[in-house]
């Protein structure tokens, strides 16, 4: 019969993922069958690190090590769980796999993952799904998977198809399993079309497809080329299959934003890029700024005094009409994505200063990258491809660079840059006028 383990509560551990000696208690992987990992177990916080190694290993290669004992398996793993926000909120704000605990979002762990299949979109049970005509008891059909196990179908593909160029091995692998997969519960004969085996392999390549849009969340440029394609043998044609991702809008909207307003994407506390957004809101007063959502970090309050100050210094080269003086600020930061304290914030204030006292919005989709020193050096950005994708990822069409990054264009993607229309500034009050604020 087939071994299926379900672990539910508890923490992950090595002792829950090795097999022992005594035959009465060989576990999970020791036996050809499939681990379930409930809910509670994905959400657990008392994660075993060296399981987790344990489980990458196993995962890539079907054995793992307890000591000097070197262990065989087959057993299939399936790891099942909620999600504790809409699906839109997720998709724009995060990734779909951040439910796990912390020690399991990693993307050497994920990339092992074959597919990724969205539960909301699986009907929920109704009464016309069942069948008046006669069925199979539950131990025909694990007698019947387990015997099907010992055979593959993943040879089916090369009769018909080959793998495009931009799959790596884990792809291909993936995909080779999910169509054997498939073509064993479909057509369990061994009798199927070239028809058959293209729809069963459109499907895997889109469910791979998913597992690599999350990793491109987790992991950076890393995961960054995610084309996938298949080559008919016969025509030579390549078809590319991509995975529409969940959940519809952007986080950067579409159409002018208001006066005040200015997206960023900096490096974050966690080392990640992440996406940011300034509201300013710009009253009648003396000349006076307060701050809000900085986490009470006075290195941060120190930035905006900077950029404040420079801004009061130069507000002639920008606007010869505005009185900063006659003015009170309030500037508010919008962690978009969760990453936590941002690093560098000075800049992207700069502009908002500019943008709030003129009344005047910056470029639609428009993200401002870089930052600036006490005496107006204008500094690279961090991680300048990661930031790119993060800005296009969120729905940004336009973006603004420090010059002193033109020397790191090379390290990015042509795909990735040519999607963005770019401009340079030389100084921070350039900024301000790259960003449509100032006429010509």
């Amino acid at each position: 019969m087939v071994f299926v383990g379900i672990g539910q509560g508890g923490s992950i551990a090595r002792a829950k993922t090795r097999a022992r000696s005594d035959a009465q208690e060989q576990l999970r992987l020791a036996v050809g069958g499939v681990v379930i990992t409930s809910q509670k177990l994905v959400e657990s916080s008392q994660t075993d690190k060296d399981g987790i190694q344990i489980m990458k290993g196993y995962m890539a290669s079907g054995s793992f090590a307890r000591g000097r004992e070197q262990m065989e398996a087959s057993a299939s793993m399936v790891f099942i769980g909620n999600i504790n926000q809409s699906v839109e909120s997720l998709v724009k704000t995060s990734h779909l796999l951040a439910q796990f605990p912390a020690a399991m979002v990693d993307a050497a762990f994920f990339d092992r993952f074959h597919t990724d299949i969205p539960g909301w979109e699986i009907p929920k049970m109704r009464p016309e799904f069942f069948t008046n005509r006669y069925g199979l008891i539950v131990d025909y059909l694990a007698e019947f998977y387990r015997e099907m196990r010992k055979r593959s179908f993943a040879d089916a593909i090369d009769r018909h198809f080959k793998f495009g160029s931009n799959l790596n091995q884990r792809d291909v692998i993936a995909g080779r399993k999910t169509v054997s997969g498939q073509l064993k519960l479909l057509y369990p004969q061994g009798e199927f079309d070239k028809e058959a085996v293209r729809q069963c392999l459109e499907y895997a390549l889109e469910v791979r497809h998913s597992v690599k849009e999350q990793l491109k969340k987790i992991g950076g440029m890393e995961f960054y080329d995610v084309h996938f394609s298949y080559i008919d043998n016969e025509s030579l044609e390549e078809h590319f299959v991509t995975e529409k991702e969940q959940g519809g809008g952007k986080l950067i909207s579409e159409g002018p934003s208001k006066p005040g307003v200015v997206n960023l994407v900096s490096v974050s506390a966690k080392g990640v890029p992440s996406l940011y957004r300034i509201e300013l809101q710009v009253t009648k007063g003396t000349g006076k700024l307060a701050t809000s959502g900085l986490w009470g970090l006075p290195p941060l309050r120190e930035q905006l005094k900077m950029a404040f100050d420079y801004f009061k210094a130069n507000i002639t080269r920008i606007s010869g009409a505005s009185r900063v003086l006659e003015h009170d600020f309030h500037l508010h930061l919008v962690d978009l994505q969760n990453g936590g304290p941002i690093q560098s914030l000075a800049l992207p204030s700069m502009v908002a200063f500019a943008s709030g006292i003129m009344a005047r919005p910056t470029h639609a989709q428009s993200v401002v990258l870089g930052d600036m020193s006490l005496g107006g050096s204008v500094n690279p950005v961090q991680s300048l491809a990661e930031c790119l994708h993060v800005t296009f990822d969120a729905g940004g069409k336009r973006v603004a660079l420090p010059i002193t990054s033109a020397a790191d264009i090379p390290t990015v993607p042509g795909e990735l840059f040519t999607k963005l229309q770019a401009s340079f500034y030389a100084d921070p009050v350039d900024a301000v006028f790259k960003e449509g604020l100032i006429n010509a």
